[in-house]
């Protein structure tokens, strides 16, 4: 796919143009976010990255524009996945619903700049030495089997060694500081828990880039399309978390499907890998069975977990911030 330096500057233009309305919104005008306003957003951005992939379609192909579609796919299911993660960050530090979208916002950033030095890094790798489709594919088979056996298992945010790091370096404020990150209390500058609470989200991207990008390199090779998939799935994060956080444990088969769904990429590089550097004779999974197998995969487990939430109606529900916690 040959993308020309116009190409690339408005792709770009369109993703800093967007993450400057989320920061706007997010960080400029700090407020609690309602289930009408996250449905809002959340559609705008699902209509922005459904609008680019047909844009991408009419002008390239519908080759690539599946390929979009499916890393696109690929993303935005992992993405619901980690929102786990920040709920449990957001509860444990209490962090206020005004603020909730400051810490989101900038968290995507740091995100984007985490993934692109990944895209850049995986997509070198992957063009020098063709055994790292191999190495990418047994990473997410890994990856898989491990979602898979610990499926059931609450994620601790206090083992996380950079928020156990910042607490040792700099005194923490025992409560906010209105929206501050760093504040002057009794003569001393120390650190609040919401600049806590963003290195906590921060460096969990780093984990999450570890599955995302062998992920979607498993659907397309090319570094354009990861990049944009990347993106668009990222930059609806924020309103994503406001529409679902209480839904999230109504999910309960979500790891599962992931589980399935990183499984069935990881053994797609390893057969693209065999094909191309032991036998032509080895089959190969094309992208359209790839989004098939993807768009199948979710509806079955969506559909099977709200089955499951409808008939266990005394489930617990999703960890909420402080403030917002359902009674029991």
């Amino acid at each position: 796919m040959e993308v020309t330096a116009l190409g690339w500057t408005l792709t770009i233009a369109v993703i800093v143009a967007l993450l400057a309305l989320d920061l706007t919104v997010g960080v400029l005008r700090p407020h609690a976010v309602g289930f009408r306003e996250a449905a809002v957003w959340s559609v705008f951005y699902i209509a922005v990255a459904v609008a680019f992939g047909l844009v991408l379609a009419h002008v390239s192909g519908w080759e690539f524009g599946t390929q979009y579609f499916a890393g696109y796919l690929v993303e935005k299911s992992l993405s619901v996945d980690n929102l786990f993660v920040f709920v449990i960050i957001m509860g444990t530090f209490a962090v206020p619903s005004k603020y909730q979208q400051e810490v989101l916002t900038f968290g995507i950033v740091i995100a984007l700049v985490l993934r692109v030095v990944f895209i850049a890094l995986g997509a070198t790798l992957l063009s020098l030495f063709s055994f790292m489709f191999l190495i990418f594919g047994l990473i997410l088979i890994w990856t898989a089997v491990q979602l898979f056996r610990h499926r059931a298992e609450k994620r601790e945010v206090d083992e996380n060694f950079l928020v156990r790091a910042a607490k040792r370096v700099r005194p923490v404020t025992d409560e906010y500081v209105g929206g501050k990150m760093i504040a002057r209390v009794g003569g001393r500058r120390m650190v609040t828990p919401l600049l806590i609470a963003l290195i906590a989200i921060g460096s969990t991207d780093v984990l999450f880039a570890l599955d995302s990008i062998p992920a979607v390199f498993g659907v397309t090779d090319e570094a354009y399309l990861v990049f944009a998939a990347n993106a668009f799935a990222l930059l609806g994060l924020r309103a994503l978390f406001f529409l679902v956080k209480g839904l999230l444990d109504r999910l309960v088969y979500l790891s599962v499907g992931l589980s399935v769904i990183l499984a069935f990429i990881g053994v797609k590089l390893a057969l693209h890998w065999a094909h191309s550097d032991l036998s032509h004779g080895v089959p190969q999974i094309g992208t359209p069975l790839s989004l098939a197998v993807i768009v199948v995969v979710l509806a079955v487990t969506t559909v099977a977990s709200l089955m499951k939430a409808r008939r266990s109606p005394d489930s617990e529900p999703a960890r909420a911030p402080e403030g917002e916690r359902q009674p029991r």
